[in-house]
């Protein structure tokens, strides 16, 4: 049956809190089925969409996933276990994206989209990816990939992703065009948060961090911004944040070098509406955030691929 993809189903792997689900479905799809193992992100994930994700995706039988037209998951980049010998699925036995490719193999739907960290292209020399994309084009799928910037996007942001999308047809897809204008820092801050104690830095950070920019003349502060230190200990100040990160330092970014961002500040950060549900703790919104999808990057992205499917369907 030919599709219009006014209304589609597809599935949710990988699933967080939801980030690639969003636009997927404001353009009609329905999830049949979604997958996440963490059980904050299930919970945030119920109180948002009304359904509780089932949990480890390497526990379901793929003859038992219902039938969709579209996949997303945005799958942990993992070493595969056997690189670079012609196995095809025998490469990536032991990972996470073989349940992804054993799931296209069964229910082979119309397209995916996929989501993974800027450095996939590059692991192991570039290997990885290459099996991946073999084993994705073995399974009979036209294959895009590139590295798109939620700053492009309208975030304040600095987060690479390596977006891989894959059809079965041969679509004339073309990957989304880079916003002209940049999101402005301050249109996602909240003032009041300012004075909040729990969010503010001790003296000592605040202190320590002046002391290390003056330090660098070239790096003067301004407001509103996001000052970061790496791992050397410099600081940057920037009109953006860097990527957010699940596991990094509780001062890792801080708002004028004074405080950290508030659990709807990180949220918006990575583009949820301000309806988006908190339904978990803080600290774990925080982890949730650092490990999500930039949203308006993998609307722009979804916006693509359906109207190229649309296209396609209609020609």
């Amino acid at each position: 049956m030919t599709l219009n993809w006014k209304k589609f189903e597809f599935i949710d792997l990988f699933a967080g809190i939801g980030g690639i689900r969003i636009p997927f479905d404001e353009l009609g799809g329905d999830c049949v089925l979604s997958s996440e193992w963490d059980k904050d992100c299930q919970d945030m994930y119920e109180a948002n969409f009304s359904h509780r994700p089932v949990g480890d995706i390497t526990q379901i039988n793929p003859l038992e996933i219902p039938n969709h037209d579209l996949l997303c998951g945005g799958f942990p980049c993992q070493s595969f276990s056997i690189i670079g010998k012609g196995n095809g699925f025998q490469d990536t036995r032991g990972t996470l994206f073989f349940n992804i490719a054993q799931i296209l193999e069964v229910k082979k739907p119309k397209a995916f989209l996929l989501e993974n960290v800027k450095q996939l292209k590059s692991h192991d020399k570039g290997n990885t990816y290459l099996t991946i994309e073999k084993t994705l084009k073995n399974l009979g799928y036209n294959v895009h990939t590139k590295i798109l910037n939620a700053l492009d996007f309208g975030l304040p942001q600095k987060r690479e992703r390596t977006i891989i999308v894959g059809f079965l047809d041969n679509v004339d897809f073309e990957f989304p065009k880079p916003n002209a204008k940049r999101a402005d820092l301050k249109d996602f801050l909240d003032k009041k948060n300012d004075k909040d104690p729990t969010l503010q830095a001790s003296d000592y950070i605040i202190k320590r961090r002046l002391e290390r920019l003056k330090e660098d003349s070239k790096n003067d502060p301004f407001y509103p911004s996001m000052w970061h230190e790496n791992k050397s200990g410099n600081i940057s100040v920037l009109p953006y944040s860097v990527a957010l990160r699940a596991g990094a330092s509780h001062n890792y970014l801080l708002v004028n070098g004074t405080r950290r961002l508030s659990s709807r500040e990180l949220l918006r950060f990575q583009g949820f509406s301000e309806s988006y549900k908190l339904a978990v703790k803080s600290s774990a919104i925080r982890k949730q955030a650092g490990n999500s999808v930039p949203v308006p990057l993998i609307r722009a992205v979804a916006q693509q691929m359906i109207k190229a499917l649309r296209a396609q369907d209609q020609g």
